[in-house]
């Protein structure tokens, strides 16, 4: 219950508040329209303080960090946890409530501010502690829990905002509420199993990947292997076994620091023994042609040459005969001189060899050490590479690993859902069959709260849906405004009723002006006075803004008087400082 709400501001206009219907009207003046200012007289704005001081958003576009409001606190004094408790917060500090009460054992204890004498909490603390205190949230909540209800998404019920689209349908009191948020909290305020709403939430969004993924593995934005998880389970052996033999090899590789150097020497010395057989080559063929020439080098007979002038008829004088046997003799003394020199080069050319071959061996015992060594290990830069090779692999197992997942959990998944579908639908009606009772009081207290206002009753019909807990609410008429807003007025009195009765509510329940656009005198009438009832029956709090034009002058029952419950402070848009705030902006 709301008791007091005022501000620092001199201007500001204090509203004090009874149990039971209180209706803060504004006088309108002709022509007049809510455009006139961001303000107007004040009666949405006067909502609008009621959720700032229970811990609404306070964006830079709020009207509380204008620059007329910034630095004007306002408090609200109300009903919390069977405690009486001021609360006060500004624009120019929105993330920190002061509080006056008796909070200190509240389950996020407020800290004592000893300067200003009275505690404080974050602004996040605060919205936890009441949804803590009127709702039975906790507080704080497991933030790993998602799909939850929340203190804001709850109390939007009851306190509906036009500016958030809050009077469109009665079920959601944001336009921008989505579905699984308003199944979620309308379970929760109606005593129903509100997991099952969480848990039809979290298949949808399963539902959402697996379509997305499905979708891109179609499309081959995933790979040209991405779709078939047989092909992803052989390709992620073959690479989880090349991680292994890296590691192997990693394991145990050896670095040797002079590789490098000894891996040169290596080079050096196989050029060396290819340059000694190349040589050894020239020789043994020079060897070769040295004995050819050996062979061939005969001195010729003299006596041939004396029978071939004989055959040819010619005499040979003795002077002639005698001079043959010298050049025979010297000859003779050529053909000896010249294997002598063949044969030195030959002996020569053998001992070339020789020392070539005793070289080659020696090199040939080095180069069998350095490989022996270079073998056992291997190079920094090579240990280096292994190691970024190993990572290349590790990174590609992984990826592999991943695909195969997600194709996995795509080839299974369907299954899967359609069990978790069937499994919570059927949870669902267990849900609504336990709770037979509870929803029967619902059900029954939407009809006698339409019959008030129609001749024939409207109807809430709750259904077990294939995507969640459907929630129906039904007038017959012509579809209109007028309508609609009366449907919203029966579901939020029957959801404060409901959650008063079951503890799970703030006290109050706070209707807009805006709910009774459309709306005949007649119904208006009856619905402010069924309020009233129903307020005091049930011992809530039912605070409604009105212009004063739009007050019935008929239609009241058993001398019903509104004026009774019409709250001495007046507000009008006829002058600049009849509003809530007392000034324009």
């Amino acid at each position: 219950m709301i008791r007091h709400i005022g501000s620092d501001l001199e201007s500001f206009k204090t509203l004090d508040f009874g149990p039971g219907l209180n209706v803060l009207l504004a006088d309108k003046s002709d022509g007049a329209t809510d455009r006139q200012s961001r303000n107007g007289a004040g009666k949405t704005s006067f909502i609008d303080i009621v959720h700032f001081l229970t811990g609404g958003k306070a964006g830079p576009d709020s009207i509380f960090r204008s620059d007329e409001l910034i630095n004007s606190t306002f408090d609200m004094q109300m009903d919390v946890g069977g405690e009486e408790i001021t609360v006060e917060r500004s624009g120019a500090a929105p993330s920190k409530v002061y509080l006056n009460g008796p909070v200190e054992d509240w389950p996020i204890p407020p800290k004592f501010d000893e300067e200003r004498g009275v505690f404080t909490l974050s602004n996040v603390n605060w919205t936890h502690s009441l949804g803590a205190k009127w709702f039975g949230l906790d507080a704080p909540p497991d933030t790993d829990i998602k799909f939850q209800p929340t203190f804001r998404s709850l109390f939007s019920y009851f306190a509906r905002r036009q500016s958030s689209g809050a009077f469109q349908s009665p079920t959601q009191q944001a336009s921008m509420q989505a579905v699984w948020d308003q199944q979620v909290a309308i379970s929760y305020l109606l005593g129903m199993d509100w997991t099952i709403s969480q848990g039809f939430q979290g298949l949808r969004e399963k539902e959402k990947v697996v379509k997305s993924l499905g979708k891109a593995a179609r499309s081959g934005e995933l790979g040209p292997h991405f779709g078939r998880a047989a092909d992803l389970r052989t390709k992620l052996a073959v690479v989880s076994r090349r991680v292994e033999q890296v590691r192997e090899q990693l394991n145990s590789f050896e670095v040797i620091p002079e590789y490098s150097a000894l891996e040169t020497e290596a080079s050096e010395i196989t050029r060396a023994i290819n340059a000694l057989g190349e040589e050894n080559f020239v020789d043994r063929r020079l060897i070769s042609e040295l004995d050819a020439a050996l062979k061939e080098e005969e001195a010729p007979d003299s006596a041939d040459l004396a029978k071939l002038y004989a055959e040819a008829g010619v005499i040979l004088p003795e002077l002639v005969k005698r001079r043959l046997d010298e050049v025979e003799s010297f000859h003779q003394t050529i053909i000896e001189n010249r294997r002598s020199h063949l044969g030195a080069e030959h002996v020569s050319a053998e001992k070339r060899i020789e020392d070539r071959e005793a070289k080659k061996q020696i090199l040939d015992a080095r180069r069998r050490q350095l490989m022996e060594v270079l073998q056992s290990g291997g190079a920094l830069e090579q240990y280096t590479a292994m190691r970024e090779e190993l990572g290349r692999a590790e990174s590609e197992v992984e990826t592999v690993r991943q695909r195969l997942e997600t194709a996995e959990m795509l080839e299974s998944t369907k299954a899967d859902l359609d069990t978790d579908r069937n499994r919570l639908s059927q949870a669902l009606r267990d849900d609504i069959h336990e709770r037979n009772d509870l929803l029967n009081e619902a059900i029954v207290s939407f009809e006698d709260l339409s019959q008030s206002l129609y001749e024939q009753a409207g109807s809430l019909t709750i259904d077990a849906g294939s995507a969640g807990p459907t929630f129906e609410v039904k007038i017959d008429g012509q579809r209109s405004k007028g309508i609609t807003n009366m449907q919203i007025f029966c579901f939020d009195l029957m959801m404060m009723e409901l959650s008063t009765n079951r503890g799970r509510s703030p006290g109050f329940l706070i209707h807009d002006s805006h709910l009774f656009d459309g709306v005949d005198e007649r119904q208006v009438a009856k619905a402010l006075q069924v309020g009233a009832e129903r307020a005091a029956s049930c011992g809530f709090q039912y605070i409604v803004t009105m212009n004063s034009d739009a007050i019935p002058s008929e239609g009241f029952k058993g001398g019903f008087d509104i004026n009774a419950h019409v709250l001495p402070t007046r507000l009008t848009d006829a002058t600049e400082d009849g509003g809530l705030f007392g000034l324009r902006f």
